[in-house]
């Protein structure tokens, strides 16, 4: 028996119970992906982070992450949670912490200032695709619970990822947003025809000047209902905005905020930065504040 040292953590935020919760098992050496999993579904997060040590050179930890229903790529809000309590636990300087995941090795900055850590992710390569045609629109629609009238005109619907997809639906209105109440079921379902499981709905009617957009991010194809803020959804928009021409940036870079998980009241911030070559996003970076729920053991 081997105890494992475990972290609750809420991510994009600095208010306890707000922003996105993350589990993270620190010294995960030895687990095999059935516990993993075991202990994702245990701690019911919509992530859970673990962290390996390396067993070669070129990165720092190796960090896989568990759904409570199954194994993910990459997770933004976990990898945050999981690099700040890497950090909390190591007593860190600031630093760049190389992680290896299942989309590569990526270069995580630590910001060490009076005791404390923001942690910026560098996001994996940016890749939209085509507009949905129109019957595989409706179908969406029809599952949010949306009207075509509903939509932004400036933002097609289609698939962005940086690692782990999502479809972005651009509507005109945050009161909207928050009225959303989507089918999960035919969701799950369509998800099977377009292989992607996560929506991410947004609207740049944010009413605030230092917030760019609001957004909701269900994924009921992979055990979540609704996350409440979406570090794998927020990054990708960034590319999504800059490609698509609905943002306007200077000297091929962007930044601004983002807010999600308002509805269920777990509002989150997520600074996301673009740099692009062409008009087309070459580096997406996502930063984030951390700050802990509880620390635990784990006998296993």
């Amino acid at each position: 028996m081997k105890t494992r040292t475990v972290y609750q953590i809420d991510s994009f935020t600095k208010e306890k119970f707000k922003g996105n919760p993350a589990g993270v098992v620190i010294n995960a050496d030895g687990l095999s992906p059935d516990e993993m999993q075991l202990i994702a579904r245990e701690l019911n997060n919509s992530e859970t982070a673990f962290l390996f040590h390396p067993t070669e050179e070129g990165y720092d930890a190796e960090v896989r992450y568990f759904t409570p229903t199954t194994e993910v790529p990459i997770c933004g809000h976990a990898t945050i949670a999981a690099v700040y309590a890497k950090a909390l636990e190591s007593k860190m300087d600031s630093c760049v912490f190389r992680i290896k995941t299942k989309i590569g090795i990526l270069p995580i900055e630590i910001i060490q200032q009076d005791g404390d850590y923001q942690i910026i992710m560098t996001q994996g390569k940016f890749d939209l695709s085509p507009a949905f045609d129109t019957e595989t629109s409706q179908i969406l629609l029809k599952a949010l619970g949306l009207e075509r009238t509903d939509l932004d005109e400036r933002c097609p619907i289609q698939i962005a990822s940086t690692g782990h997809s999502k479809v972005m639906i651009g509507i005109r209105s945050r009161k909207k947003l928050n009225k959303l109440s989507p089918n999960q079921m035919e969701l799950a379902l369509l998800s099977e025809r377009i292989s992607c499981n996560g929506y991410f709905v947004f609207t740049l009617d944010s009413g605030e000047e230092e917030t760019l957009t609001y957004g909701r991010m269900f994924a009921p194809a992979i055990g979540i209902t609704e996350d409440p803020v979406t570090g794998n959804a927020n990054g990708p928009l960034g590319g999504y905005l800059v490609q698509n021409r609905v943002v306007s940036f200077e000297d091929n870079y962007v930044e601004f905020n983002a807010k999600q998980g308002e509805k269920i009241n777990r509002l989150g911030t997520i600074n996301v930065s673009v740099t692009s070559e062409n008009n087309i996003p070459k580096e997406i970076k996502i930063k984030g504040n951390a700050v802990v729920i509880f620390k635990t053991e784990l006998s296993l």
